[in-house]
């Protein structure tokens, strides 16, 4: 195609950076040169950040960066910098903060003025029109006029950047208790939607890393109310129009209560943590209903965000053409009555009952999103039709709506760059999925995913690359890309008993360590040493819709300290779980995975070793069993891992269960397992 207009960004991979490849707006890549010519020509810096599947980014392109005249502004009084947020969380997460101390909010896309020297100055999310010409009027004669009001305010702005990383000591004793968790979750239980499920307002996250920790808690402690909050909130996710019923996958949110619309941006990460959720709620209590969700997800990944080399695509848009020739947000995924009762004919009345087809499911302009209300036993002993015919009509309605959806409809843009933590966070919901079900497809899967890891990620120096696209791997591995990696690799040799993986796990971590620690805060930087410095050197130990960089390698550290007795990464993870567990009560949801670590120290934590011939099958009924507060180690012959020292023996399979480096009598079954383990 002949285009009018094209920028820097044509030379870049990203997805969401070549989608402004051909504005008007001069933009260019965040880079070192980019950089040196803001302070060459005294320019102030607008950095847009956004990715290829935000719905309101492409709003924002369409009604402003797409616009000569207000290009012609832009690029008259500023150096125009585009960011993919994913590659780049570094940059997102300074100018986020800089943006949620100014606005007290934030999201995408992430629109911000900064001095030449990038410290941030105003900022916000999307602007409409002719609020996005008045601010940049108004701050670009600001800079010419009295740049030094421009200049104090960015000193204040950088005080208090400084500020929000910081971590106030825990002078107390070193001393976890279960009374603190009781606390934390009594104040979170008062933003339970007990009937619908997850938190009382909308639009409504879905949070894996909360109802995994719930649910632990809740099997743990026996608390059958906080179990029924989180079965409830796992049922209506999957009944609702968040859950893609007929292609499988979840979109990133819904906008309402009851989990109905969704911004229909389909993530990978989220559908990774979601296929380890279900699956370990399923071991819990034997629900179908989990089952078919966890199959149905990973059936979706495979087909849509899976590379023939075994890795995994980053995310699909919330937008795709009409055949009108707009991109309309679900345009792939909603559904007309008409539509429907052509293609299902004389099954279209159960259809449309089964998915509300009606005002319940209603969104807008006699578009449909599906939802359910009823289990299918209810629904079905309700219409009179044996359950298993009912799952035999569901799966032909299924594939006739995907295949005509995939022949008829344009489909979401793909974001095809692979991301390394994303793909750890899918590796792990892919080994989860298969302790749990014992199928070898996803063993097979996760091995594969694994192997690019390995192959093409991991760098000759012992680090990781961010990213890879089109045969290439670039930008250094931030902290959130080593943590789900190793975090992913341990769950591996748990599954496999290959002990190159735990090794592999070990020396990334030991990496961390060298790049990435500090010293004075005693939890881990965002990004390393290695890499060029900006506003602030970030310190994430927030859990958000993924668990923080911070808390997963705190449960890394306790998980390697069990297999590497030798170490001392037990008490860099208590420290970090004691420097924190101040702010559980403050805000619950966003330390809910420190607080799954907390378990490990105020309730029995084992690592079961099983050493034999017969080890697998052992571990493989061992995985039948919910068991949140137990790792397993297992070996089939001579092993030189320490824990294994002085155990085998050729002729019996032997099981020993642990506790803080200290071992039963063995015992033979899992029965007897089962007896030495307390909750």
């Amino acid at each position: 195609m002949n285009h009018p207009f094209t920028n820097d960004l044509i030379k870049e991979s990203s997805p969401y950076l070549l989608q402004h490849a051909h504005n008007p707006v001069d933009w260019r890549p965040w880079n070192e040169k980019t950089l040196k010519k803001a302070v060459k020509e005294n320019k102030l810096i607008l950095v847009s950040i956004g990715y290829s599947a935000c719905h309101w980014c492409h709003v924002m392109e369409h009604e402003s960066f797409e616009d000569e005249a207000i290009a012609q502004l832009m690029n008259s009084n500023y150096i125009n910098i585009k960011v993919d947020r994913e590659e780049r969380p570094d940059v997102d997460n300074v100018y986020m903060t800089a943006v949620q101390l100014m606005t007290g909010q934030g999201g995408w896309p992430l629109n911000v003025i900064a001095l030449p020297d990038g410290r941030p100055v105003w900022g916000g999310t999307y602007f409409k029109k002719d609020e996005w010409v008045s601010a940049l009027d108004q701050i670009a004669n600001l800079f010419k006029e009295s740049p030094e009001k421009l200049q104090e305010y960015a000193e204040k702005l950088s005080e208090g950047m400084q500020q929000t990383d910081l971590i106030t000591p825990n002078m107390n004793e070193v001393l976890f208790k279960k009374k603190t968790l009781e606390n934390a979750i009594a104040q979170w239980s008062r933003q339970w939607d007990t009937r619908q499920g997850g938190l009382n307002r909308a639009p409504k996250f879905m949070m894996p890393t909360n109802y995994k920790f719930l649910l632990r808690y809740g099997h743990q402690t026996n608390e059958k109310e906080i179990l029924e909050y989180v079965h409830t909130t796992l049922e209506s996710i999957a009944y609702g129009g968040i859950n893609d019923h007929i292609g499988g996958g979840f979109a990133r949110y819904s906008t309402d209560m009851k989990w109905h619309v969704p911004h229909f941006e389909k993530m990978l990460y989220d559908n990774a943590q979601l296929v380890s959720l279900y699956s370990q709620a399923y071991i819990q209590t034997k629900n179908n209903l989990y089952k078919e969700v966890v199959y149905n997800t990973i059936n979706f990944i495979k087909r849509e965000m899976s590379t023939p080399e075994g890795a995994f695509y980053s995310s699909l848009d919330a937008d795709s053409l009409t055949k009108s020739g707009n991109l309309e947000e679900g345009a792939y995924y909603v559904w007309k009555i008409d539509e429907l009762k052509l293609l299902l004919a004389n099954d279209y009345p159960l259809f449309s009952t089964y998915y509300n087809i009606n005002s319940y499911g209603h969104w807008e302009a006699g578009n449909y999103v599906l939802i359910k209300q009823d289990s299918d036993v209810d629904f079905a002993k309700a219409h009179e039709i044996p359950v298993e015919e009912l799952k035999l009509k569901k799966n032909s309605w299924h594939k006739r709506l995907l295949r005509f959806r995939e022949s008829n409809k344009a489909k979401p843009r793909l974001d095809d760059k692979i991301l390394t933590s994303w793909n750890g966070l899918m590796l792990k919901g892919y080994l989860d999925a298969y302790s749990v079900f014992n199928e070898p497809e996803f063993l097979e899967a996760a091995q594969k995913n694994a192997f690019f890891i390995k192959e093409h990620l991991l760098r000759t120096d012992g680090g990781l690359y961010r990213t890879h696209k089109n045969g290439k791997s670039t930008i250094n591995a931030y902290l959130e890309d080593y943590a789900a990696v190793i975090d992913a690799f341990i769950t591996l040799y748990e599954t496999t008993e290959e002990t190159s993986w735990l090794e592999l796990s070990k020396s990334l971590m030991d990496y961390t360590f060298k790049h990435f620690y500090s010293n004075s805060n005693l939890l881990f930087y965002f990004t390393s040493n290695q890499d060029p410095k900006l506003a602030t050197r970030h310190i994430e130990f927030y859990d958000n819709v993924i668990p923080s960089s911070n808390s997963i390698m705190s449960q890394n550290l306790h998980k390697l300290s069990n297999y590497y007795p030798e170490t001392n990464y037990k008490d860099i993870a208590l420290n970090m779980l004691h420097h924190l567990q101040v702010n559980f009560h403050k805000s619950p949801t966003s330390f809910s995975n420190w607080m799954s670590l907390m378990l490990n120290f105020t309730n029995p934590y084992y690592l079961i070793i099983v050493v034999g011939i017969n080890a697998k099958k052992i571990v493989k009924e061992l995985n039948t069993y919910f068991l949140p507060n137990v790792i397993k180690a297992y070996t089939t012959s001579q092993s030189e891992l320490s824990v294994f020292k002085n155990r085998f023996h050729k002729d019996k399979t032997l099981i020993y269960v642990c506790i803080n480096n200290t071992c039963k009598l063995p015992v033979n079954t899992v029965e007897e397992v089962l007896e030495q383990l307390e909750f």
